[in-house]
């Protein structure tokens, strides 16, 4: 059969997908990107906040049109999506022939099988179990970086967060399974690992009783092919010392640090269920920012969260222009069923959240203009992902961008680059986000 994927939310969804795709490749099927030739759509969906809901319901009705205007025999719905409302999907969307759960997607196969026999299939499985698949993933993200899932599912059950709910406790994907797949993507030619997890910082604990993100480290920078690891998701409040040193001390180990703290006010963090204080928050940048002076570090915060006062803003405001992230987003709050938040006395109007979280990216993006243009003069390690023809320019990112939500460097060459290499460039200009440099030789480890 010819199969799409759509694979819709988080890069940790994305990792699911590209299992999935492996699983079917490796059962024979045809892989296309062609909605006009696919007898099997597969959308793999996110139920994080409302617009993504949103998303992935307008991207399964597109889909369905496929069964009366292409050949598409089969519409297929995975995710996040599928296990909040199962047989709401079922029930309201005659087009779709089967739902696979967040922890079922090593079922891909047999729910095609069974849905081609006529059978409206939904395969599901606690929201604990974690699926353990050997197979060779389809890369979707271009070849030489990859996302790396070290562990599904969080045991912070944050108030405003449905997670819990749709991926269980957090389990750790024992070091052997990860290191297996770190291999098989190094010897396809990834040389940029993405460290994912719902939260990466506690890996370890559930199987051996502690911490040992920072072993699990050690070990993937052994693996031949690989140039750079980066750091996603890591809580401040599970941020160690052992952490840190092997940051520090790992070359390949990018200088990047993801860490999503949401707020910095001591009365809204409380009433999110976070586990951290301003003055804890402060302490732990401090100590990243000693030991690893160069470090890049990205936040996320949350605007409007109910019960939030001006003072609160105020207090968020001064806590950024204090800190000067590196790299920073803000998001509306967004009520989910089922989460003790939504059910939070002073909900906050909707423009008050937007009027909010857009004083908050001003603020950021005078530093963030500032941080850049300290950057011009630098000499850094670029990794090139791609040209733009019209202009003559090669596009690529520094240790301090992570794909697809940092900025990019857009480079000047006098000779051919392909797609994945490495090359040393000098900083010439910057604007906001993003910065401009010429290439000066091929970068050599």
């Amino acid at each position: 059969m010819k199969i799409l994927f759509v694979s819709l939310g988080c890069d940790k969804n994305l990792v699911d997908s590209e299992v999935m795709l492996g699983l079917l490749r490796d059962r024979g099927h045809e892989i296309t990107n062609d909605e006009n030739q696919a007898e099997v759509i597969v959308v793999n969906t996110c139920s994080f906040i409302h617009d993504a809901r949103e998303e992935s319901i307008q991207t399964i009705l597109e889909m369905a049109a496929m069964k009366t205007e292409g050949v598409c025999r089969l519409l297929i719905v995975a995710g996040c999506l599928a296990e909040k409302y199962r047989a709401e999907i079922l029930d309201e969307l005659p087009e779709v022939d089967g739902v696979i759960g967040t922890t079922a997607y090593d079922a891909v196969c047999d729910v095609i099988d069974r849905s081609l026999a006529g059978e409206r299939v939904q395969a599901f499985e606690s929201v604990d179990r974690l699926p353990l698949v050997k197979t060779k993933r389809v890369i979707t993200t271009g070849g030489y970086s990859s996302y790396l899932k070290i562990g599904e599912g969080c045991d912070k059950h944050c108030t405003y967060c449905i997670i819990p709910k749709l991926r269980g406790n957090y389990r750790s994907v024992p070091m052997e399974y990860v290191l297996e797949d770190a291999r098989m993507l190094a010897a396809s030619g990834v040389t940029e690992l993405n460290i994912v997890a719902q939260e990466t910082t506690t890996w370890g604990k559930d199987i051996y009783g502690e911490k040992r993100l920072h072993e699990l480290l050690r070990a993937l920078c052994r693996i031949e092919g690989i140039r750079w690891i980066r750091l996603l998701y890591c809580y401040p409040e599970e941020i160690t010392d052992e952490l840190i040193e092997v940051i520090r001390t790992e070359p390949k180990i990018c200088h990047y640090l993801d860490m999503p703290i949401q707020h910095s006010s001591d009365r809204i963090l409380k009433r999110m269920g976070r586990r951290t204080s301003r003055k804890e928050l402060e302490e732990v940048i401090g100590k990243l920012r000693r030991e690893i002076p160069d470090i890049a570090l990205r936040t996320t915060l949350i605007s409007g969260f109910p019960g939030e006062t001006e003072a609160d803003q105020e207090d968020l405001k001064s806590f950024i222009q204090t800190i000067q992230f590196d790299r920073l987003g803000v998001f509306t709050y967004s009520p989910e069923e089922g989460t003790p938040a939504a059910a939070m006395e002073n909900q906050i109007p909707e423009d008050v959240k937007a009027e909010r979280r857009d004083e908050l990216m001003a603020l950021q993006q005078r530093i963030s203009e500032e941080k850049t243009g300290n950057m011009v003069g630098k000499v850094l390690k670029v990794l090139v992902e791609g040209r733009i023809p019209e202009e003559g320019i090669y596009v690529g990112r520094t240790y301090r961008d992570a794909p697809d939500v940092d900025g990019y460097v857009f480079l000047d060459a006098e000779e051919e680059i392909i797609s994945g290499d490495f090359v040393t460039a000098k900083i010439t200009g910057a604007d906001e986000y993003d910065l401009t440099g010429e290439v000066l030789y091929e970068f050599t480890e």
